[in-house]
């Protein structure tokens, strides 16, 4: 696991706790630093209060490379922090101060997020020129493939494995993003947004008032 935190102090407790609950922990004080180490690691615990860069851009550069869980540990408290965060490819967000507690309950939800699907690496979901590949967790359209964060190919596959469907808020919560106690809000709404624009059209998603979401058709 990759800690990247700018307190020397902050970092070296939050990595003693880690050790102890069995995690192989390194940190990078900076975003560039950040950017060098990030590669070799499970997962990524992302102060956004970085000397050098912003922490939001350190999170973009590394989901354009790379599928590895981010955790995005930041004071940055309000509602349009998280919303910025979860667009920047972060798949949890967590407000400084925090219990020690709930940041593993976290770790451990979104590293249960991270294992494989459990499906068959072959199997594609396909609706007329879209593609959903769950082995590869790619997605494809017209051929060309659709770059999407963790937490939108979750939502996307969930969707789609379910075509005729309606899929709940909550089950959206509970499956997606290992949290059955929040009560959806605009994290859902969020993601959904996103993918409407990456697919090029609202009509791959369709959403049910008072309900949920289903999978549509272009």
């Amino acid at each position: 696991m990759l800690v990247i935190e700018s307190d020397a102090r902050a970092a070296e407790s939050l990595t003693q706790g880690l050790r102890r609950h069995g995690y192989d922990t390194d940190t990078a004080a900076t975003g560039s630093k950040a950017l060098q180490a990030y590669r070799g690691a499970d997962l990524v615990l992302l102060d956004l209060e970085l000397p050098d860069l912003d922490g939001l851009e350190v999170c973009r550069a590394i989901r354009v490379a790379s599928d590895v869980p981010v955790i995005a540990v930041t004071a940055r408290a309000s509602e349009l922090d998280r919303v910025l965060g979860l667009q920047a490819g972060a798949d949890d967000y967590v407000v400084k101060p925090y219990g020690f507690r709930e940041l593993m309950a976290r770790i451990e939800a979104v590293m249960r997020r991270a294992r494989p699907l459990g499906v068959p690496a072959a199997q594609v979901i396909t609706s007329g020129p879209l593609s959903i590949d769950a082995g590869t967790r790619e997605i494809r359209l017209g051929g060309c493939r659709v770059e999407v964060t963790r937490k939108e190919f979750d939502l996307l596959h969930l969707l789609a494995s379910r075509p005729e469907k309606v899929v709940s808020r909550k089950q959206l919560m509970t499956q997606v993003w290992d949290d059955s106690w929040s009560r959806p809000g605009r994290t859902i709404d969020t993601h959904v947004s996103s993918l409407r624009g990456k697919l090029g059209s609202a009509s791959w998603i369709i959403t049910v008032r008072g309900v949920g979401f289903r999978f549509g058709h272009a």
